[in-house]
């Protein structure tokens, strides 16, 4: 081919790239459901770009009216959902983001979770940018009415650039992340007020005057399965104290050592997470 052919080719070529990538953008916007009797999962897609460094996706659960499922701590009861992205492809990383979860008092007692639909955000690193990245999902997780059953869902999605027709949910359930801050800027200090085999402990915190405040307490490793604080005074002066006993921690840990806590604060329809040092 002449020289003067190749400026048409290369915009030929260009063009039909171009094509590609907006089909298989539009064809992306989610993976089929993988369905049981009581619910199911996907994988939907977020708006992006085909040289985003890190690509929006999420992992969406529905259940049957009256049924629930599990944040990644479940509190008394119940199962944290696992996600598996073994098998994908061009993935360096997936990472789950957890919505601040609703608190369900029954008579099994205190749970953490979600009724009826969620969305969990995924942050996903291609291994090599500008490249399509097809995410493959193994999530084991279980879902509650008043007994608790196991399911299990695939599902299957090629990330690409474009608009989403689920941006709007996805972003929802991003917003519903809570954030990062420190203590200070929480307000927060915890500290032992018993001694014993299962100290108590008490947390003070910042409450926004008229908001409902609930706050959750995590280990340094899944293994532990602390309570969740109960509220030890009504919130008055912009503050808020709960308490918890240092119960649940594995075996062979000495209640006295000082350790690393993660505490979600939700106020409303804002949620911050803390890590702090109980001394």
């Amino acid at each position: 081919m002449s020289d003067m052919h190749r400026p048409l080719r290369t915009m030929l070529a260009a063009c039909v790239i171009a094509a590609i990538w907006a089909t298989v953008g539009h064809a992306a916007d989610e993976s089929p459901w993988s369905e049981d009797i009581r619910s199911a999962a996907r994988i939907v897609a977020g708006s992006g770009k085909s040289n985003d460094a890190q690509l929006r996706a999420g992992v969406e659960i529905k259940m049957q009216p009256g049924w629930k499922t599990y944040w990644r701590y479940p509190g008394d009861s119940g199962v944290p959902p696992s996600f598996d992205f073994s098998g994908s492809e061009n993935l360096k990383a997936a990472t789950v983001l957890y919505p601040s979860p609703h608190l369900f008092t029954d008579e099994t007692g205190q749970t953490l979770g979600y009724k009826e639909r969620v969305i969990f955000p995924l942050s996903v690193s291609p291994q090599q940018a500008g490249k399509l990245v097809r995410l493959r999902l193994k999530i084991d997780y279980a879902v509650c009415e008043k007994l608790c059953v196991p399911a299990e869902g695939r599902a299957e999605l090629t990330l690409a650039p474009g608009n989403s027709v689920h941006n709007a949910d996805l972003s929802a359930a991003e917003a519903r992340v809570p954030k990062l801050v420190t203590a200070a800027q929480a307000g927060l200090t915890a500290r032992r007020v018993t001694t014993g085999a299962k100290p108590q402990v008490a947390v003070d915190l910042a409450a926004p005057p008229g908001q409902p405040i609930e706050l959750f307490v995590e280990g340094p490793t899944p293994k532990w399965a602390l309570p969740i604080p109960k509220p030890a005074k009504p919130a008055s002066n912009g503050q808020a104290q709960f308490s918890f006993d240092l119960d649940g921690m594995p075996p062979g840990v000495d209640a006295k050592s000082p350790v690393d806590l993660t505490f979600t604060v939700v106020t409303g329809d804002r949620a911050v997470e803390v890590k702090s040092r109980l001394d």
